[in-house]
C-alpha cells in the first residue's frame, strides 16, 4: 500500500498550536523570544539556501528584512518546541536583478542584500522536493495563506475591507461581524485505468511533453466519487464505473487538496472536450515506464513532487492496494 503521507507536502505533523492563535500575550511572548523564528517569503516566493536549494530558511526577528513585511507574521506553531512566524516582505523592490517571470514555472531568484550569496528566494515548485518533509509543511501552509490573505481582503457579504486575527488564521469584517477563514478547494486526481492502460490528458498552454492524470474541481453539493465520473466524462468522453479513494496532498499553488483516486473506465473510446483539456490518450503500462525512463517520444516523465507523479509511480510498481 502506497503511504501518501510520504508525498510531499504530505506532511510532518507539526505543532501547529492553533489554541494558541487567539491568545494575544502568548504571541507577545513569542515575538519577544529570542528563539524564535520565522520563515520569509517575496511574492509567493521562499527565501531558501544550500547549494542545492535544501533549507526553508529561519530568521531571527531582528533581521533588518522584516522591515518590508506587508502586515504582521502569520503563526504557524512550534517547531520542536520552538515558535514559528512567517513575514510576507513583498515591499521590498530588487535593484539590477531579475524579476519574477509569466512562464509556467519561474526559474529566476532574487538576492536580498546581506543574505548569503546561496540564500535566495525560489518560486517552491522549482525547490519543493529538495526541502525536507517538515520544511515543506511549513513552506506550503505560509504560501497558502499569505495567497488567501490577498485575495480576500475584502469582506465577501458587505464589500468592507476586513481585518487580520487570530494570527493570520481568521479575517473578521468590522463592518457586518462576519468572519472569514482560510479556505482549502478540493481537487479530483484521478489514475483511470482500462485493463493494461491508463488515462492521460494535457491542457492548452502546458509545455511541449507534458501530460497528467486528468484532474478537477469538486463541484458544490458534490461527492468526490461523482467529481472523479464527471470530470473524466466532461474532459474525455469515458465514462467510469468503480471509483475508489487513494491518498492527497496539499497543494499550495495556490491553495487546494488534491484528493487522489482511482477509477475503471467503462470503455476506452475518447472524445476531448478543448474548453477542458487539449489531448488526451491511453498509455499501456510498458509505454508508462518508457516515460519514467524517459525515452517516450511523446510523454515527459510526470514532475517530481506532485501527486500524479506518486500515484503513477506507485502503480507502475503495484503498490496502490
Amino acid at each position: 500500500m502506497a503511504n501518501f503521507e510520504g508525498v510531499t507536502f504530505g506532511g510532518s505533523n507539526l505543532d501547529r498550536a492553533a489554541e494558541l492563535r487567539d491568545n494575544p500575550n502568548k504571541m507577545t511572548d513569542f515575538l519577544a523570544d529570542p528563539n524564535t523564528r520565522a520563515v520569509v517569503l517575496w511574492r509567493g516566493k521562499l527565501l531558501i539556501s544550500g547549494e542545492e536549494n535544501k533549507y526553508l530558511v529561519h530568521m531571527r526577528l531582528e533581521e533588518p528584512m522584516f522591515k518590508h513585511a506587508l502586515e504582521a507574521p502569520i503563526f504557524l506553531g512550534r517547531n520542536e518546541g520552538q515558535p514559528l512566524f512567517a513575514f510576507d516582505i513583498s515591499k521590498w523592490e530588487p535593484e539590477a536583478q531579475d524579476l519574477p517571470d509569466d512562464g509556467f514555472l519561474d526559474q529566476s531568484v532574487q538576492h536580498f542584500p546581506g543574505c548569503p550569496e546561496d540564500t535566495v528566494f525560489h518560486e517552491l515548485r522549482a525547490v519543493m522536493t529538495h526541502l525536507s518533509a517538515r520544511d515543506a509543511e511549513m513552506a506550503a501552509t505560509a504560501r497558502s495563506l499569505f495567497e488567501w490573505h490577498k485575495m480576500h481582503r475584502f469582506c465577501s457579504t458587505c464589500g468592507h475591507e476586513s481585518d487580520v486575527a487570530h494570527q493570520g488564521w481568521q479575517r473578521n469584517c468590522p463592518s457586518c461581524g462576519r468572519m472569514h477563514f482560510p479556505r482549502t478547494d478540493p481537487v479530483v486526481i484521478m489514475l483511470i485505468t482500462h485493463g493494461n492502460k491508463v488515462l492521460v490528458g494535457r491542457g492548452a498552454g502546458w509545455p511541449e511533453g507534458m501530460y497528467s492524470l486528468l484532474a478537477g474541481f469538486v463541484e458544490p453539493g458534490e461527492t468526490p466519487e461523482a467529481a472523479v465520473r464527471r470530470e473524466v466524462f466532461e474532459e474525455a468522453g469515458v465514462p467510469v464505473g468503480k471509483v475508489r479513494y487513494l491518498g492527497s496532498q496539499p497543494w499550495a499553488f495556490p491553495s487546494s487538496l488534491m484528493l487522489g483516486f482511482a477509477g475503471e473506465a467503462l470503455n476506452t473510446e475518447i472524445s476531448i472536450d478543448p474548453s477542458e483539456i487539449e489531448e488526451a490518450f491511453w498509455l499501456s503500462r510498458e509505454e508508462m515506464m518508457s516515460v519514467f525512463a524517459g525515452s517516450h517520444p511523446v510523454m515527459r516523465r510526470p514532475r517530481n513532487g506532485a501527486i500524479a507523479h506518486f500515484i503513477l509511480k506507485n502503480w507502475l510498481e503495484d503498490c496502490l492496494d
